[in-house]
């Protein structure tokens, strides 16, 4: 998936003006941001953007005490992954799990030893998000097996890996709207000798089957999980369930805690690591 990077410059910069913007522009479907002095850089897939609708909402800043000027950058998707083989070092979490590429050679064993090719997917077990959702995953403990587990937005699968060698319900489902994800997730999946235990599909949170999983584990984005927030709890078995999301920063939490209690989830499991979050969420009926 090609991504188109905005880069937002502010005179005179400060972060506080950074985040006042990025709260302005993030509704129009920016997947993630990142401040450096001069900009604020906001990233969205291609398809999704629109400069119009950009250009609109940054001419309401005129007048705020600092002047805008923006540029756009093309981030063709094989960029992902050079940027990924070139930085990455392998990854443990909570002593328990070890993430690696597949070049990486004669590294100290830990109980579960995962190794993924990203192939321009999201997810080497790198970003915080994905760390406290694996690291959510092994709290859960004997909990989860035989669990009937969901890993939505499953990018490299990593997520649906780590589910899959936890002892969860055959197969593990994997969806994500990006087909090269999809392939990626299934690739890795018998990379890792689970193949035979995660059913990888391309969809977007309509594919989700009502009534269905255990556990739905989502690392996305604020405003995907605010919007498909009923849709997972629709999904989750009507005896109770487990909803772990992350994907967003420690301020997006009260937003999205009101969300769930509005569905009559309550929040069991809070995780922070360096300005991000990670939340799970238990239901006990039906909604």
């Amino acid at each position: 998936m090609d991504y188109i990077a905005v880069h937002i410059t502010l005179t005179p910069f400060s972060e506080e003006f950074a985040e006042i913007i990025e709260a302005g522009v993030e509704d129009l479907g920016f997947e993630s941001f990142t401040i450096e002095e001069p900009c604020l850089n906001a990233f969205i897939p291609k398809e999704r953007f629109d400069s119009q609708a950009l250009k609109a909402v940054l001419s309401g800043y005129v007048g705020e005490g600092f002047e805008l000027s923006s540029s756009t950058e093309l981030i063709p998707e094989q960029n992902w992954n050079a940027v990924w083989e070139s930085d990455f070092e392998p990854v443990v979490v909570a002593d328990t799990v070890t993430v690696k590429a597949p070049y990486h050679k004669d590294l100290p064993r830990t109980k579960y030893n995962i190794t993924i090719d990203p192939q321009m997917s999201f997810g080497s077990g790198h970003h915080q998000t994905t760390c406290m959702m694996i690291e959510a995953l092994l709290r859960e403990g004997r909990g989860l097996r035989g669990k009937s587990v969901l890993d939505m937005g499953c990018g490299t699968g990593i997520l649906a890996i780590v589910a899959a060698k936890l002892g969860a319900e055959v197969p593990v489902h994997a969806i994500d709207i990006d087909p090269v994800c999809v392939r990626s997730a299934a690739a890795n999946a018998r990379r890792n000798r689970v193949g035979h235990k995660i059913t990888s599909r391309c969809g977007d949170a309509s594919y989700i089957q009502k009534g269905r999983y255990d556990i739905i584990l989502a690392n996305i984005n604020r405003n995907i999980l605010l919007a498909d927030m009923p849709t997972y709890v629709r999904a989750l078995r009507p005896d109770g369930g487990t909803l772990m999301l992350s994907g967003f920063f420690e301020e997006d939490i009260p937003c999205l805690l009101e969300k769930a209690e509005s569905l009559g989830l309550k929040m069991k499991l809070h995780l922070e690591h360096e300005g991000w979050s990670m939340v799970s969420f238990s239901s006990t009926s039906s909604l």
